[in-house]
């Protein structure tokens, strides 16, 4: 796990999982890169970026995310959470 402390995210919703995952704003880049890259087209390509999927804190009775697993996901999945 190769965390630093004050790192920000962006959250995602994963539309093909159901879920919301925690993506380094400095990853956003990529996400950008990828739409840019298929801007109007009917298929989209399969990359992939690094997150962690955001979990329910019954103590807190609020989300949180779970660094102790990074996954990766397909970004023609993610749709950025507001």
């Amino acid at each position: 796990m190769d965390l630093n402390i004050g790192e920000e995210y962006f959250i995602y919703e994963n539309k093909q999982l159901n879920c919301l995952i925690a993506i380094l704003k400095t990853d956003q880049k990529i996400i950008k890169t990828y739409w840019k890259k298929y801007k109007g087209k009917s298929v989209l390509g399969i990359e992939t970026i690094k997150g962690y999927l955001l979990i329910q804190d019954e103590e807190q009775d609020s989300l949180k995310i779970n660094f102790s697993e990074s996954n990766k996901y397909q970004i023609k999945n993610l749709i950025k959470f507001d």
